[in-house]
């Protein structure tokens, strides 16, 4: 039956099981040795005791051989755990590239959305409306202006008022003076000073009683 291939992340996790384990074999292992290692320890004395020379020499080697076995278990743990650590290393290194790689092609959808060519067309297509909307918007209120006559100068404005007073004084003054509700004072110092709206009212009503 065909299998399945194991991706990295499960290949790694089940290399950290087996180191794992083989570990725990190693410290048994050693465990083992360490306790054969006392027993020969206490044989050596003892043959050492009885004057058995050639027994304790025999259990010597073994216990030198037994030494040179555990220093080698040691050693391959040490190895062992260095390997799982580079493994750690590597699978984090790993996880890095994999956020660089889905980060780069989140870079890459957005810029194909948010092309920078089109998007400075459209900002400058936008500013040159913009300046035709001001533009067009400057001449529809200059054209009113003349329209409607309104030139924004209130010095020019009072002398028109001014000049229409006079003239209207100029053609009914005998009228003017002898009107019931005309203003004491004549139309001459009226045009000389400042027109206020209370002139024009009080001229106007004197006009329609007339």
């Amino acid at each position: 039956m065909f299998r399945k291939k194991p991706t990295v992340q499960e290949q790694l996790r089940e290399n950290d099981r087996t180191m794992k384990k083989t570990q725990r074999d190693l410290t048994r292992d050693r465990d083992k040795l360490e306790r054969e290692e006392k027993k020969l320890e206490l044989e050596i004395k003892k043959a050492a005791k009885e004057g058995n020379k050639q027994a304790a020499t025999v259990l010597a080697k073994q216990l030198v051989a037994l030494r040179k076995q555990k220093t080698k278990s040691y050693s391959v743990g040490s190895k062992i755990s260095s390997i799982g650590n580079q493994q750690k290393l590597m699978h984090s290194n790993m996880k890095m590239a994999g956020a660089m790689a889905t980060t780069t092609k989140t870079m890459q959808e957005m810029n194909k959305v948010m092309d920078p060519q089109k998007t400075a067309k459209m900002m400058q297509d936008f500013e040159k409306e913009s300046m035709k909307m001001g533009m067009s918007e400057e001449m529809i209120n200059d054209t009113l202006d003349d329209i409607l006559g309104e030139s924004g100068d209130e010095e020019e404005s009072d002398a028109v008022v001014n000049q229409v007073l006079d003239e209207i004084g100029i053609e009914i003054t005998g009228k003017m003076v002898s009107a019931p509700s005309a203003p004491s004072r004549g139309l001459g110092e009226t045009s000389k000073s400042r027109v206020t709206d209370d002139d024009i009212e009080k001229q106007l009503a004197a006009l329609k009683d007339l």
